[in-house]
């Protein structure tokens, strides 16, 4: 059952049948009205149907399956529960950063109802996520690896499982995780209720929609205007050697900026080669320590740092709001990943900017791509000074107050490079020394 609703009056989250006590603890925290998704969804979520809903990075998906799953909970009898032990909603994620997010979002109103939520994911040691199965969870945010070695161990049991939540499945398929999300699936209570948010719904997350919800209400929503801001895309024709050197022009005239790199070596030299060029900035990728990547993360989010060079595990997941510029220092392999990449940037009623450098050899692919985005323009010479014009000033009046200097970013950014070094020396340390115990 298809149900695609373009708009939505402004409703408020008590009228959608959101329980008291969890539509006040939305209050107190400033939220009173909901966004399209979580109108749109919310009332079919809390009479117990399986939902699929469509909508892009920064819609409001997570406080949308959040309070479904905490109302469900809020409904059941403490016995029947059983949370304190078992968990009775799980909700799988493609990526760590998201989440903990997630697990960030969730808590504060799950406690007002008296529910635990933990997060389970790989990167980090086991001790503290087996401390908190062991104590007792009601919501579990997991990503299919971890939580799978945990089930495997005998510490998870997902069998009291009554809420299944799939975030990101589209992500998921990308990355292959779909057979773990499967095999997760599986050893849920047979009478769950399955939620499954997405960018899109095609292909093998259709697959998993068929095997997975019973007779779905599916739920298309758009960002409202007020919700996306004006973002200006740009293609430039820059060969390999002056990819450096444009990328630091332009952050340093419409800066801080996201800059995606395809490969996490080029990741990490990029980020070292626009610290030379007296910019603060930090890699994030997969081979980032779960701690590196947090701090990374929060220094860009405060403003200490110019430029956070990613891979695509950056694209989806990580939310930062007022993104003023988003670099495809590599350009995405197709539209999909060209749309979440740029969708860090134009959130939340900001504008933004996209910039992606296109080489010889990627004119006919990019070409290819505008036209299947729509995007008109075609591909021209860099033309920095018009991102500076562009942006108008607007991104930097949004500062607050006490905003790092880009003397104290730098500061922050050798900082944090000083600390991944030591990790990196301690870790060859360790590895010699086992090497020699052997």
């Amino acid at each position: 059952m298809s149900t695609p609703l373009p708009s939505y009056a402004p409703a408020r989250f008590s009228d959608l049948g959101v329980p008291p006590e969890l539509s006040a603890a939305l209050e107190r925290q400033g939220i009173t009205t909901a966004f399209p998704i979580q109108a749109a969804t919310l009332p079919d979520c809390l009479a117990g149907r399986d939902v699929s809903g469509r909508a892009p990075t920064g819609a409001g998906k997570t406080l949308a399956f959040g309070l479904a799953v905490l109302a469900r909970l809020a409904a059941m009898p403490r016995g029947e529960r059983r949370g304190r032990r078992h968990p009775s909603a799980l909700v799988l994620v493609p990526t760590r950063e998201l989440a903990a997010q997630i697990e960030e979002v969730v808590a504060p109103l799950a406690a007002a109802i008296g529910c635990r939520v933990a997060s389970i994911y790989g990167g980090v040691g086991y001790k503290e996520q087996l401390a908190a199965l062991r104590a007792g969870v009601d919501v579990l945010v997991a990503c299919p690896g971890r939580l799978t070695d945990l089930v495997q161990r005998g510490s998870a049991d997902l069998s009291h499982v009554v809420m299944v939540v799939i975030d990101e499945a589209d992500r998921m398929a990308d990355m292959g995780f779909l057979p773990a999300v499967r095999r997760l699936v599986d050893k849920t209570s047979p009478s769950r209720q399955t939620l499954l948010f997405s960018a899109t719904l095609d292909g093998p997350v259709d697959a998993l929609i068929r095997d997975y919800q019973h007779d779905p209400v599916r739920h298309d929503v758009e960002l409202s205007d007020a919700g996306r801001g004006d973002v200006s895309h740009h293609f430039w024709r820059v060969e390999a050697h002056d990819r450096v050197a444009v990328t630091t022009e332009a952050v340093s005239a419409s800066g801080p900026a996201v800059v995606f790199c395809r490969t996490k070596r080029g990741a990490d030299r990029l980020s070292d080669r626009l610290a030379r060029s007296g910019l603060a900035s930090a890699a994030i990728h997969g081979n980032r320590s779960q701690s590196q990547r947090e701090r990374a993360l929060a220094a860009f989010r405060a403003g200490r740092l110019d430029a956070l060079v990613a891979t695509d595990i950056a694209a989806r997941g990580i939310h930062v709001d007022a993104v003023p510029l988003v670099v495809h220092f590599d350009p995405p392999t197709d539209h999909t990943d060209y749309v979440h990449r740029s969708g860090r940037t134009g959130r939340a009623g900001a504008d933004g900017i996209v910039v992606s450098l296109i080489g010889s050899e990627q004119l006919a692919a990019t070409k290819i791509l505008q036209r299947r985005l729509g995007l008109a323009g075609g591909i021209s010479l860099p033309d920095v000074p018009s991102l500076g014009a562009a942006d108008d000033g607007r991104f930097r009046q949004g500062e607050p107050r006490g905003a790092a200097t880009t003397g104290e970013r730098s500061d922050a950014a050798r900082t944090q490079r000083a600390s991944d070094e030591r990790t990196a020396r301690a870790t060859r340390s360790s590895r010699s020394r086992r090497r020699r115990g052997r």
